[in-house]
């Protein structure tokens, strides 16, 4: 990818970017590692999902190829609980790998709202709001002195608000810590994306993951 100047270069790949690439998936495992490892002793459940992302407009499609991975971990929070309801906060770090285009990194906090059915069925929705950090997958050059040179990418900061409708789960419906699977259908907003130029980007993520909980010790 080329900065701006007078002149211009073919695109060309980055040969790091395999390594960059398994750097970031390293430092989210990390992470998320960290993130929830209080919340495991404070009897919390833990989620972990993989994603599609697409830079699509919202709600024309599902499935979209090619594949461009994503994963995320976080965790939810307890908060109101009824008969047929549950309304909750969640915090999750991620990261998404877009082929030609981008990688990313992410922290958001979501609410969530499900609607809790008798056979174990959830009908799930959530508000989120994150930070979210890309850096591009191509290598960059910049003219200088009448030379081509290559840049270091530094990455550019985004706000990512989203909205994710969906379904879940609940493997034993009668057990409160029962494992959830779950998948979402989530629309979001990266801005500023080109100011001047394109100055918001629309994506779509389909989810596929789980809700475990490693500490099950029943408060006395």
């Amino acid at each position: 990818m080329l900065s701006e100047g007078p002149e211009a270069v073919p695109l060309e790949k980055n040969s790091l970017a395999m390594l960059l690439h398994v750097k970031f998936m390293k430092m989210i495992v990390i992470t998320g590692m960290i993130l929830v490892s209080p919340f495991i002793r404070a009897q919390q459940p833990i989620t972990v999902a993989v994603f599609s992302e697409a830079t699509t407009i919202p709600f024309t499609s599902v499935l979209n190829s090619p594949i461009h991975p994503g994963v995320q971990f976080g965790t939810e929070l307890n908060w109101k609980k009824g008969h047929r309801f549950r309304t909750y906060p969640s915090i999750n770090v991620g990261y998404m790998f877009h082929k030609n285009l981008f990688q990313g990194v992410y922290a958001n906090a979501e609410l969530g709202f499900d609607f809790v059915t008798s056979f174990g069925l959830n009908l799930k929705s959530k508000l989120g709001l994150g930070y979210l950090r890309t850096y591009t997958t191509q290598q960059e050059y910049q003219l200088k002195d009448g030379q081509y040179e290559s840049k270091r990418d530094t990455g550019n900061s985004r706000f990512m608000p989203s909205v994710a409708l969906g379904i879940g789960y609940n493997l034993h419906k009668n057990d409160p810590f029962s494992p959830e699977l779950f998948t979402l259908y989530q629309s979001w907003l990266e801005y500023p994306y080109s100011p001047g130029f394109i100055p918001i980007m629309t994506h779509t993520n389909i989810q596929f993951g789980g809700k475990f909980y490693i500490s099950k010790k029943q408060s006395k």
